[in-house]
């Protein structure tokens, strides 16, 4: 060994133990990597029982907080998410809200839309700030609705505002491998929560979501299966699983219990909000095809027993904190001289057939190649 490569191990070894404060710390937050902590990831300590210890006690806390926002939902809907982990609304909106809706997103125009590619796949969305739904009025009165959003703060377990986006579904986009998101996963170690409102129908030519009934409980099998897999940690051959987001088989969900997952084939118009905790993946699509809706998400710091204050600075934080990492994420991404992971692209791409955009992201796609090449 020369005695660059001993300086160059001997700063890398330092740099590792300097970051361990900051990895205890994650401990109480919602960070879920095997892979990128090794305390999180620590065989030893996960055979103690570290990860079964965070699942309980992030369960522990979720339970404090729905008992606490109560109010913020009608009793037989509550009692109905609670049972099986989502909520499903047809006809959400009236006719004719509804209509207005579509007839709005479908015609955003100078826009920021961001895309991201997994297997055959491209997602592609448009965060709903401040900026894009002062010229999107409908959009705005859908976010701040209040009997909207008291349903997504209960099912998210938090009193702040989810956020929200315009989100495009295109499958079978690309001549490529499959996408991981169809395979069978909890999104991570506590309760979450993800919401759409689908503009078009669902079925099995666009790809439902699926999702395995009551599996977000924690029971005995299930906190079993985490210790599991958290043995496994960072080892795990997939690599979500191995950065917390732990997929699972269909052997593996009968040992547990649990139902055969369901597809949501259901009409434009209808609601669904799921814990994300529960088993559940992107449906196949039968052919090239699109799904757009309006998509929510939410989720925050599993250890805090308090519900929060949904305060209008945080929400507009939250939309900087958003869009200053991802150009961030472009500039790292533009040294290397490849697109980041969400990366921007025209939002013709976003509301043009999906026929136009296999074509254009396989042209993109080699000429990314030729350039490596």
């Amino acid at each position: 060994m020369n005695q660059h490569s001993i300086v160059r191990a001997i700063t890398s070894g330092a740099i590792k133990v300097l970051r361990y404060p900051f990895y205890v710390v994650q401990l109480a937050t919602g960070a879920k990597s095997f892979r990128d902590n090794p305390i999180i990831g620590s065989r030893l300590l996960n055979t103690l029982g570290l990860h079964v210890v965070r699942v309980v006690l992030a369960a522990g806390f979720t339970k404090v907080r729905y008992f606490c926002l109560t109010p913020f939902m009608d009793k037989a809907e509550r009692q109905s998410f609670q049972r099986n982990g989502y909520l499903l609304i047809e006809n959400y909106l009236p006719e004719d809200s509804f209509n207005a809706l579509d007839a709005e997103v479908r015609g955003l125009t100078d826009v920021e839309v961001r895309q991201c590619v997994q297997g055959d796949t491209l997602t592609q969305r448009v965060l709903l700030n401040e900026q894009v739904l002062k010229s999107a009025p409908v959009c705005h009165q859908l976010v701040t609705n209040q009997d909207f959003l008291d349903r997504l703060k209960y099912t998210s377990a938090r009193n702040n505002s989810p956020i929200f986006y315009v989100q495009n579904i295109k499958s079978n986009a690309l001549d490529a491998s499959e996408d991981p998101q169809r395979h069978l996963h909890s999104d991570t170690f506590h309760a979450t929560m993800k919401a759409w409102l689908f503009l078009d129908d669902v079925d099995g030519r666009n790809g439902a979501f699926t999702y395995v009934t009551g599996s977000h409980k924690l029971t005995w099998k299930r906190l079993k299966w985490e210790y599991k897999k958290s043995i496994e940690g960072s080892s795990q051959e997939n690599s979500y699983g191995s950065r917390g987001s732990l997929r699972v088989a269909d052997d593996e969900l009968a040992s547990m219990g649990m139902p055969a997952p369901i597809e949501f084939k259901v009409p434009a118009n209808t609601l669904v909000i799921a814990d994300t905790h529960g088993f559940h993946r992107r449906g196949a699509a039968s052919e090239v095809s699109s799904r757009l809706e309006i998509w929510a998400y939410s989720r925050s710091n599993p250890f805090n027993p308090l519900i929060g204050f949904n305060l209008a600075w945080y929400n507009k934080l939250s939309h900087v904190v958003i869009d200053e990492f991802l150009k961030r994420q472009d500039k790292i991404a533009e040294a290397k001289g490849m697109n980041a992971s969400w990366h921007l692209v025209d939002s013709s791409e976003m509301f043009g057939t999906p026929a136009a955009a296999k074509k254009a992201a396989n042209e993109e796609v080699s000429k990314k190649e030729s350039e490596v090449a």
